[in-house]
């Protein structure tokens, strides 16, 4: 019933600490939001003066694939780790082969690697290496940064690794462990969040400050456009992978990571989360306030969690305007919802959002209600949510959503539904006949420069908005991601 974007990851790294594994195992946890399907951790340590990598991954949540207590501390003891959530991007979703960090034993010795993001030349790629000899494992495109580094000509490690990442393209967010080092690389687009950390003397890399909180760790900075950091004993040095460092105008970040995908209480791009969505209602209130024919009360709702400041933020805008308003809780959502929750049939598709969701009655009934939502994806779940408030009684229902229509699937670490499948794009993108189908008193999105209007901080050249207007800054390659995504 899910009918949010999804598909994209979140990355950990830590060096030079004891029990690394543990860190890594609760910086996960933080960001387990950023992917539900699987996660993996791999430790290095010293063993008989060798270094030695060890592995766990599955399916399932943190808290279930490390459920043995003594994993962390035994079979994954070691001074450092990285470690990966997944949803899938490319490469199937059902396979085992698939879970990072991926590991590989080569010529220049161990090394594993964990991939936030979305490669748009991966297929071209995966081809040339395929008929110059390469058998891959997985569908994944992560295994191609794999085998471009085996193959590379270049003596040292750093080179090899720069050598592969000098040839991709699209969106990447990299953690590679070796025998003595940690490295991360990021695309010089700088597509996905990605910061560094401090903890007493030791070095973290992840995608977002929440990781680093929950272990009680300094934020440093971000990770900078196109730069290659190297983290071992000597202590943390950067390097570039191309020799010019990426222009002003190649950053292009993706909005939806404020919109929706990290949490609130991250650092992202340079900005607190929080301050941007609470930015995003007050513009959305703005642009598109809704009164009560009676001189009542407005009450406004979220769809929980990731609208709430949204919808702190419009409310408060609405009461700076003089328009009466309440910000209510009027939605209760379960967090106890399995992934796999599987309905009986079709025809009951509405108990899905009743498993998830309850009105809160005596808050809506005979009310003008706003329903203050991030974004629509499909619509399917954003109906059934509507016809849900409605059993509640309310005056009249007015849907706010925090972003504009998405038009066009995503290439950069989102899998959007395919193009057809897109509410926006099956009624030709008119508003008023989406209203109809959701059957909502008004209907409101943000423009994109509304959107854009809110992203303080920034310029707004400085973001990626290809899934609201079709404008790719970095071209795809792969005809066959293409069909993946559009048919």
């Amino acid at each position: 019933m899910s009918d949010k974007p999804k598909c994209f990851c979140g990355v950990f790294g830590i060096f030079n600490i004891e029990n690394a594994a543990v860190y890594t195992y609760y910086g996960l946890h933080a960001l387990q939001h950023r992917g539900q399907e699987a996660a993996g951790i791999v430790s290095l340590n010293t063993i008989d003066n060798k270094s030695h990598l060890s592995m766990h991954r599955d399916f399932g949540l943190v808290s279930d694939v490390f459920s043995d207590p003594n994993l962390l501390t035994g079979k994954l003891s070691g001074y450092a780790a990285i470690g990966h959530n997944r949803y899938s991007t490319t490469g199937a979703s059902s396979s085992e082969k698939n879970i990072q960090p991926f590991y590989m034993h080569y010529k220049n010795g161990n090394l594993a690697i964990g991939h936030n993001g979305n490669l748009t030349n991966s297929e071209v790629l995966r081809e040339k290496l395929i008929n110059e000899g390469a058998i891959f494992q997985t569908s994944s495109d992560t295994e191609v940064i794999l085998h471009l580094i085996a193959k590379s000509r270049a003596t040292d490690q750093i080179g090899q690794i720069k050598d592969a990442l000098s040839q991709i393209e699209g969106a990447f967010c990299l953690v590679i462990l070796t025998d003595d080092k940690l490295i991360a690389a990021r695309d010089k687009n700088a597509f996905r969040p990605f910061c560094i950390g401090k903890l007493n003397g030791s070095y973290i890399v992840t995608s977002e400050t929440c990781a680093l909180d929950i272990n009680s760790a300094e934020y440093v900075r971000d990770i900078e456009p196109g730069e290659l950091v190297i983290i071992d004993k000597e202590g943390l040095k950067s390097d570039r992978i191309f020799k010019e460092a990426p222009a002003e105008k190649d950053r292009t970040h993706c909005v939806f990571e404020f919109i929706y995908f990290s949490r609130p209480d991250s650092r992202i791009f340079g900005t607190n989360v929080d301050k941007i969505r609470r930015k995003l209602g007050k513009t959305l209130a703005k642009n598109h306030p809704v009164t009560d024919p009676d001189g009542e009360k407005v009450v406004v709702i979220s769809v929980p969690d990731s609208s709430n400041t949204i919808a702190i933020g419009y409310q408060s805008q609405l009461e700076k305007q003089g328009i009466s308003s309440k910000l209510e809780i009027g939605l209760i959502r379960s967090h106890y919802v399995g992934r796999t929750f599987i309905l009986p049939d079709q025809k009951n598709r509405e108990i899905g959002v009743k498993v998830k969701f309850n009105t809160v009655k005596g808050v809506l009934e005979n009310k003008t209600v706003v329903l203050i939502d991030d974004s629509i994806v499909r619509g399917t779940t954003s109906k059934q949510l509507i016809k849900l408030v409605r059993e509640a009684n309310p005056k009249s229902i007015h849907l706010r959503i925090a972003s504009p229509t998405i038009l066009y699937p995503c290439f950069y670490g989102m899998d959007f539904p395919s193009k057809k499948e897109l509410i926006a794009d099956k009624f030709h993108n008119n508003v008023n006949e989406i209203e109809k189908y959701l059957e909502v008193d008004s209907l409101h999105y943000l423009t994109i420069d509304e959107m854009l209007d809110a992203m303080v901080d920034h310029l707004p050249e400085d973001f990626c908005t290809a899934c609201f207007s079709g404008n790719y800054p970095v071209k795809l390659q792969d005809n066959s991601s293409k069909l993946r995504y559009d048919n």
